[in-house]
């Protein structure tokens, strides 16, 4: 039986931990003992977070590498981290790729791209200096299965599965381990929303008659166990979907 890791102090870094899963994950690890840094753009969100013991909130846009800069200097001067979750993300627009809109796919591929390559290199020095460092990157089912409508958020969550995989091959030698999550459907109404532009009735169907569909602490569980193994043991890859669906194309819907 593998036993969880060590009681040893642990710290993580979370990104777009103002809400959602990120901030499921936030609350998760702190239930398990963790000092946890909950980095997001927008300070009134992470107000909330604040008030949990544990938690040190830190305003900072992902895409902007002066400001990784200084999320950095203030996890250093706090301690510094053995673990760095990147689920800053997001997805926006549903366009077919004939209509898609350059904008979008600008903002999805700095995103989630450019963000998790600024925090990651930014961060990569700590964790190496640690000696058992962890990089876990949250993409999505919409990174290794394309489906119609999504050409822009699965090219950008292709783009971050690619970077994943390849930074489990290049710091194997520094004894950093690299954890991918792949969600397929999560009801978070932040992120539906967004990407529907705010039409609430949209948003709604993309869950009418899904019996149970994952939530934002489904994802937190699997993400607080991946990083409380051994360090020894990488679950490289991690599909996750709720049973009432079996692919992208295929959800089970009653009523």
């Amino acid at each position: 039986m593998i036993q969880t890791q060590s009681a040893e102090p642990r710290s993580a870094l979370v990104t777009g931990a103002s809400s959602g899963i990120g901030a499921a994950t936030a609350h998760r690890l702190t239930t398990d003992g963790w000092q946890v840094f909950a980095l997001a753009r927008r300070a009134e969100k992470l107000e909330h977070l604040a008030e949990q013991e544990g938690i040190v909130p830190i305003v900072c846009d992902v895409t902007d590498r002066e400001q990784v800069d200084e999320a950095l200097a203030q996890v250093t001067a706090e301690g510094g981290i053995d673990t760095l979750i990147n689920n800053a993300g997001g997805a926006l627009g549903v366009d077919p790729v004939a209509q898609g809109r350059v904008d979008d796919w600008e903002w999805m591929f700095r995103t989630n791209v450019l963000g998790t390559l600024h925090v990651t290199q930014t961060f990569l020095p700590m964790l190496r200096a640690h000696g058992e460092g962890t990089v876990l990157n949250l993409t999505s089912t919409a990174g290794i299965t394309a489906y119609e409508g999504g050409a822009g958020y699965c090219a950008a969550k292709s783009g971050q599965h690619a970077l994943t995989s390849t930074l489990r091959l290049e710091e194997a030698e520094h004894n950093v381990r690299v954890i991918e999550v792949l969600p397929g459907l999560v009801q978070t109404e932040e992120f539906t929303a967004k990407r529907l532009r705010g039409d609430t009735a949209a948003a709604d169907a993309v869950y009418q008659g899904v019996e149970k569909p994952l939530t934002a602490e489904d994802v937190a569980e699997v993400i607080a166990h991946a990083v409380n193994l051994p360090h020894h043991v990488n679950l490289d890859q991690i599909v996750m979907r709720p049973v009432a669906q079996t692919a992208q194309h295929k959800v089970i819907r009653t009523g």
